[in-house]
């Protein structure tokens, strides 16, 4: 008897699963959140600006290493220009360094940005908080970011404006 129910209650859920997995999210503001154009083609000379304000302001440096053609990576770079992420963009020296795919076999771009800061790239984005002088400040969590079409804006807020917390791991 129980076996007929949970055959019932899995073929309902999958009937759900696909509507739910080709739904897209949207964004305030934003016609295609899955595209941009922030991605930076020669991201070094943007990388080293942006360390050098840090030192100047205090702030750490945001670094997105990335692509427009990864749809994490867009959703990411378009989340940060809402309105809602003011503070993030307050708080950090941000850099999008277009990296491609360099987990896709001929995709990969600027392999010299991963490398100065020790990453060994398996999706993107890969998100690295550094401090004015280049360090990593979160080695562990900055591969974690390959989802973040995925995350709720509140677990993306949360854990970029909790980052100045963090130690060096």
């Amino acid at each position: 008897m129980t076996r007929p129910i949970a055959l019932a209650l899995t073929a309902a859920l999958m009937t759900l699963a696909p509507a739910t997995a080709a739904e897209k999210r949207t964004l305030p503001g934003i016609e295609e959140p899955y595209k941009t154009d922030a991605f930076i083609a020669d991201p070094m000379p943007a990388i080293d600006a942006a360390l050098a304000r840090a030192k100047a302001s205090g702030k750490p440096v945001l670094l997105i290493m990335g692509t427009g053609a990864c749809h994490d990576s867009a959703w990411l770079a378009n989340l940060l220009t809402t309105g809602r992420f003011a503070p993030v963009r307050a708080r950090y020296e941000i850099v999008y360094a277009d990296i491609g795919m360099p987990h896709v076999k001929d995709q990969g771009r600027n392999p010299d940005v991963p490398k100065r800061f020790g990453f060994r790239i398996k999706g993107t984005p890969t998100v690295a908080i550094l401090d004015a002088e280049g360090t990593v400040r979160n080695r562990k969590a900055a591969p974690k970011w390959r989802n973040a079409a995925s995350r709720s804006d509140d677990d993306i807020y949360n854990e970029l404006m909790g980052q100045e917390r963090e130690r060096h791991d």
